[in-house]
């Protein structure tokens, strides 16, 4: 029996269509797109996750060999903050990131540390790259801890922190580290001319294959900061940075962005505790252990002042502000909202955290698990609110 014209339109009309679907989902992000959620009924890394939007700059022939001297790779580097008693899980770190990323563009690394690396360290670390490798010792002067904290003054602070259960309160090197990460790693003399920066930790997990050039999607899409993980903070640790923000900020408010993510930080609905104990900030933060950014904001006249604030305040000593807070404070102040990407589709595991896209390009995360760990953790989870206030972009 013929097949009328019509039916046999409709039928080519339903494959190309669902050809166009597929399409959509592979090479779009699924979300980077969407606007705001009021309220997150179920995990957007349930549904299938793609690549961000175009453009996207990918491998081409030799375009990202390591001896290329054109390469289209942007300025940028991998950086990392790290012990050599923390070699091994260094290795798992980089050997997940080469796999997934880093084998295809060839970035180079630059190893930071308080102390001289070893020879043994260096050594195991550059057999796991094609790319560059430096390894540079952090000045003096960017990690001790400052001339105007008293020593008798922090003492105090510990033992009572302590007592609220606050971790790492006894540890200076924490202290130091924090302070450093929030306000002198874009400092130092090997990053001067680097612009955008991937921050990798030791002991982290990447499950996903990455077949586009992060940095180059960051600067084409004027994206400032991008994040995995956004979550909720210990209150008691930062019990004076809302105070000491608002004190920066009655006398800059020209700094304030007009399209800022300010109702996420104050917010005191999901977590009411959180928002008293902490003076007004609901301690949601971009968990900062994983970040690609831009430097050049970091550098700027608004967060360089609001750092230098804080810092003379001696609450990353007296109290224990990590950069995770100061950053994600600093964000989400002066920076358009608009310029934060959330990576959904790069699967990352800090314990006890996950980011697990539901994607053909990963292995060994399941979509949408947050964690593994106790069931309590689930309340850290602050996305809702990000996606509420800001959106899924």
């Amino acid at each position: 029996m013929a097949i009328s014209k019509s039916i046999r339109f409709l039928g080519v009309a339903t494959v190309v269509l669902c050809i166009w679907l597929v399409l959509q989902v592979f090479r779009t992000d699924g979300g980077g797109k969407l606007g705001k959620i009021q309220k997150m009924d179920k995990d957007p890394l349930l549904d299938i996750t793609g690549e961000p939007e175009e453009p996207l700059q990918r491998v081409d022939g030799d375009n990202y060999a390591p001896d290329n001297p054109k390469s289209a790779r942007r300025n940028a580097t991998l950086l990392s903050l790290v012990r050599n008693s923390e070699l091994e899980d260094m290795l798992m770190s980089m050997r997940d990131l080469e796999r997934t990323f880093n084998s295809k563009f060839n970035y180079p690394w630059l190893f930071l540390n308080d102390k001289p690396f070893t020879q043994d360290f260096m050594d195991a670390i550059r057999k796991e790259t094609k790319a560059e490798v430096r390894f540079e010792q952090v000045p003096k002067e960017h990690w001790e801890v400052p001339p105007w904290i008293n020593n008798d003054l922090y003492l105090e602070s510990v033992q009572l922190l302590l007592s609220q259960n606050v971790q790492y309160m006894s540890k200076v090197s924490y202290h130091q580290m924090c302070r450093w990460n929030s306000g002198f790693f874009y400092k130092h003399p090997a990053l001067l001319n680097t612009r955008y920066y991937w921050r990798v930790e030791p002991h982290v997990h990447f499950f996903c294959d990455i077949d586009y050039d992060v940095f180059a999607w960051m600067e084409d899409h004027n994206k400032t900061y991008g994040f995995t993980v956004n979550i909720y903070d210990s209150p008691e640790s930062v019990q004076g940075l809302w105070p000491e923000t608002q004190k920066f900020m009655a006398e800059h408010k020209e700094w304030l962005a007009p399209n800022n993510a300010i109702k996420w930080l104050q917010d005191n609905e999901v977590r009411p505790d959180n928002h008293r104990v902490a003076n007004g900030y609901s301690t949601c933060h971009f968990w900062s252990n994983f970040e690609i950014g831009d430097m050049d904001f970091w550098r700027g006249p608004a967060y360089e002042a609001y750092f230098n604030h804080l810092d003379r305040a001696g609450g990353f000593f007296y109290e224990r502000w990590g950069d995770a807070p100061v950053h994600s404070i600093g964000l989400g102040l002066f920076e358009d909202a608009s310029k934060i990407h959330w990576f959904r589709d790069i699967g990352y595991q800090h314990i006890p955290f996950f980011n697990c896209p539901n994607s053909p390009k990963c292995k060994g995360c399941q979509p949408g698990r947050f964690t593994d760990g106790e069931q309590w953790l689930h309340r850290e989870d602050c996305r809702p609110n990000w996606f509420k206030y800001v959106g899924q972009g």
